[in-house]
């Protein structure tokens, strides 16, 4: 089994496929006005809209209302990062700061209200763990 994607379902795509973009600095991919992916070298953010789930027996998912989920990615210096999103971040839940596992982290919520960390390993234990 190999993990390949995350999907975010979300009543307005362009808004956050344009964020998420922003975010990691990469251009979604769209595959039709309902479906985009953000590819990153080890995983791949997939944003579909509403419409989407008629396509599926989905059940009860409801865009914005997740509280238990959060989005990482991973970069090289999160307080460059955080500077570089300052405009765009409507919702900072945490300005960087490092955490008792080596991480050092930024929280935010994207334009859904989705939890988003961007995080940078600067304890010699976190970095080995990142950098293999």
């Amino acid at each position: 089994m190999n993990f390949v994607s995350i999907r975010i379902i979300t009543g307005d795509i362009q808004r956050l496929a344009g964020f998420y973009g922003q975010v990691t600095g990469l251009a979604p991919s769209w595959f039709g006005e309902d479906f985009a992916e953000i590819a990153t070298p080890s995983c791949t953010l997939a944003i579909g809209s509403t419409r989407t789930l008629q396509m599926f027996e989905a059940g009860d998912t409801r865009p914005g209302a997740n509280r238990s989920t959060i989005v990482e990615f991973l970069v090289d210096d999160v307080d460059k990062e955080y500077e570089r999103l300052k405009p765009v971040l409507n919702d900072v839940v945490q300005e960087p700061k490092t955490l008792p596992w080596g991480n050092r982290s930024l929280l935010f919520r994207d334009p859904d209200g989705a939890l988003v960390n961007l995080f940078t390993p600067v304890s010699a234990d976190a970095i080995r763990k990142f950098r293999k």
